[in-house]
């Protein structure tokens, strides 16, 4: 675990900062899995295709208690938008049980307090070494519904920075999704949607997993596109799972070069657990990510930031002892420069890790904080160390 342990100190610069001694502007954007981020009421999911004529299925987190008073029905076929339009139904969640006062886990009100406390301190320190505030843009991963981000917003380390949220429920089989929020002085919102992602296991059955948020705004002016990622686990064996993360990365693509085509000026960033390394087929051959701005043209526009960090045994998790780099920020060729001017380019791209988030002793020494030992709270953060990226500008 020698590896792991570099995390805390390393910085990696993409590019060399040519003009050490002027003034620039800054701009911290990043992303990190809240492990978990439930609130303590069972719940479940209900959607309305009968709601609105321009949102095929009206999709929200409900307790389980209020359903008896909805209007629902018994549905066997495929959990989709497209699939409920014009029904009514409920979607039990896997995990709705297992975060709540009576589990297992006596996930009570404390630990809840707990959870929203730990993760908005993450969140506003995230690149703060270099912008001297919290984070302009900040993507989350395993958010339970809206109401979790809203209580996180909420905290007092949040509150003043006024941010706001763009969250859809997925089909995920277990209940969790993927948000962004966003400082409303710094970043406007122009469209939002989700990309459901189809996959589907050896039976031929589809598997319900993370949609991918795509949303499009103007930061601090310029136009720009985010896309939250949480690709399918490596459950059943890397290989096996691997054309699931291939779709994932289809599917990402896809939406990267039509809004790409649509406005070769727009800035993207593709960001989030990618259940892959830099150097797996999936972002390599699928995404066509490439790992160096030298290889950046029209046909392949992506850089993967995080793979010179890789290539330096940089991890932000690990499993059974072995590192892993799952967590990536993936830009456009639009945000590569050799020198600051009066657009946003990219100065430097981190993996967060500075001592509390690191386990300090025991068999998991090295190993990210993470919240949950089984069943026992360990007052901790996540299994995962965030990743965040900083741009720059002339004043």
């Amino acid at each position: 675990m020698k590896r792991l342990m570099s995390f805390m100190a390393v910085i990696f610069s993409v590019m060399a900062f040519a003009q050490q001694g002027k003034l620039r502007k800054v701009a911290a954007v990043g992303f990190l899995n809240v492990e978990n981020l439930w609130d303590t009421i069972r719940s479940a999911d209900y959607i309305d295709g009968t709601k609105d004529i321009r949102n095929p299925a009206f999709h929200r987190s409900i307790p389980i208690d209020s359903i008896r008073f909805l209007e629902a029905e018994k549905h066997d076929g495929p959990w989709s938008d497209g699939a409920l339009k014009g029904k009514k139904a409920v979607r039990y969640q896997s995990g709705a049980d297992e975060f709540t006062p009576g589990s297992a886990k006596n996930y009570n009100t404390k630990i809840y307090k707990a959870k929203l406390a730990n993760e908005a301190k993450v969140i506003a320190e995230l690149g703060a070494q270099y912008t001297k505030t919290a984070p302009a843009v900040v993507g989350l991963i395993e958010v339970e519904n809206r109401q979790v981000i809203e209580d996180l917003v909420k905290q007092p380390v949040l509150a003043k920075y006024d941010y706001g949220i763009v969250h859809y429920n997925s089909y995920d089989y277990r209940g969790i999704d993927v948000a962004l929020i966003y400082q409303k002085r710094r970043f406007t919102v122009t469209n939002s949607l989700k990309k459901e992602l189809k996959v589907f296991g050896d039976d031929g059955k589809r598997e319900y997993t993370r949609d991918i948020l795509v949303v499009t705004g103007f930061l601090d002016n310029e136009k720009v596109a985010f896309f939250m990622n949480h690709w399918p686990s490596r459950r059943g064996g890397e290989a096996v799972s691997l054309p699931k993360r291939n779709a994932a990365a289809a599917l990402l693509k896809q939406q990267m070069d039509s809004i790409r085509t649509a406005d070769p000026s727009t800035k993207l960033f593709a960001m989030g657990d990618f259940n892959d390394d830099p150097v797996s087929a999936s972002l390599k051959n699928h995404l066509k990510a490439v790992a160096s701005p030298k290889d950046l043209n029209e046909t392949t526009p992506y850089l993967n930031l995080m793979y010179p960090l890789y290539k330096k045994g940089i991890a932000s998790l690990a499993y059974q002892d072995a590192p892993n780099l799952f967590d990536q920020i993936i830009v456009s060729k639009n945000l590569i420069s050799d020198q600051v001017t009066k657009d946003y380019s990219v100065y430097k791209a981190e993996i967060f890790a500075p001592p509390y988030l690191v386990n300090k002793e025991g068999n998991y020494k090295g190993y990210p904080f993470r919240s949950w030992n089984g069943d026992q709270f360990t007052g901790g953060y996540s299994d995962h160390f965030p990743a965040f990226v900083i741009l720059q500008k002339e004043p």
